[in-house]
């Protein structure tokens, strides 16, 4: 089956096969969808950047999640076939296009959430890592089992956990290899919600159209003093928050919100 975006007046775009995309609100989806389980193999990840970027792209999208398609499985990762009697240059490339895939996701100008049901394991974890936030279904069930297969989790997964959950419980997820519930990844912050199951999509919408409604410029700019700052030292993230500062105040959005603060009415952002 091929899927088509749609923007909010119904037009489509570029085709994709296992990748749905729509927009609700301003809020785009990004959805895997390769029945039954989101299993990735070469031609789903060809699909991932070339995706996110049309979705990205669009100037009726404000904000892009990442989601799945099928209720009981966000994704179980990479299909374990593709790699069978894999030669070492073949899987370098395969390790060149996640990382690409994961500065990808984190250079994008426009807020990244995800939303997490089912069974999320693997790369397709991975890629919520690089999210700003992600939000789970209560019934979800996380985990990087890689470490089962002699493996590492590949898209940029080794370095997105320990800065995300810190070094104790990166090495605990990732030398185990066990799935958590819900509950025990919000309580490490692998996630940062969880909403009964039927609820999740309506709650991430509704999150997403909050952010919709701010200054997209000024979203950008957060984005890249924490994904960009946050990885450098104090004094280069300072020089990072300087600059996105500097750009920010000569901005019309910023003597718009003046404006409408002192005004005391809505702001009207461009």
């Amino acid at each position: 089956m091929i899927f088509r975006k749609l923007n909010e007046a119904g037009t489509p775009g570029m085709a994709f096969e296992f990748i749905e995309l729509d927009v609700r609100a301003s809020v785009g989806w990004f959805r895997f969808n390769r029945p039954p389980v989101n299993a990735v193999h070469w031609e789903m990840l060809d699909e991932f950047v070339p995706a996110l970027q049309e979705l990205a792209a669009r100037p009726d999208v404000k904000v892009v999640v990442i989601a799945s398609a099928l209720e009981r499985y966000f994704s179980s990762g990479a299909d374990i076939s593709a790699f069978k009697d894999t030669e070492p240059g073949r899987m370098q490339h395969w390790i060149e296009k996640t990382h690409h895939l994961a500065r990808v996701i984190r250079a994008l100008d426009k807020p990244v959430l995800a939303a997490i049901r089912g069974v999320a394991v693997g790369g397709g974890l991975e890629m919520t890592l690089h999210a700003d936030l992600r939000f789970a279904a209560e019934d979800a069930r996380l985990g990087q089992p890689e470490i089962n297969i002699g493996f590492i989790p590949p898209i940029a997964g080794t370095q997105s956990l320990v800065r995300l959950i810190g070094r104790s419980e990166a090495f605990r997820m990732l030398y185990g290899g066990d799935l958590m519930d819900a509950a025990a990844a919000l309580r490490i912050g692998l996630v940062d919600s969880v909403s009964p199951s039927e609820q999740l999509i309506d709650d991430v919408q509704a999150f997403g159209e909050m952010l919709a409604s701010k200054p997209a410029n000024a979203l950008a700019a957060i984005r890249r003093c924490l994904i960009d700052g946050g990885g450098q030292t104090f004094d280069a993230g300072m020089e990072i928050e300087k600059k996105q500062a500097v750009d920010l105040a000569a901005h019309p959005n910023f003597e718009e919100g003046i404006a409408a603060f002192l005004d005391k009415r809505k702001p009207n952002w461009v």
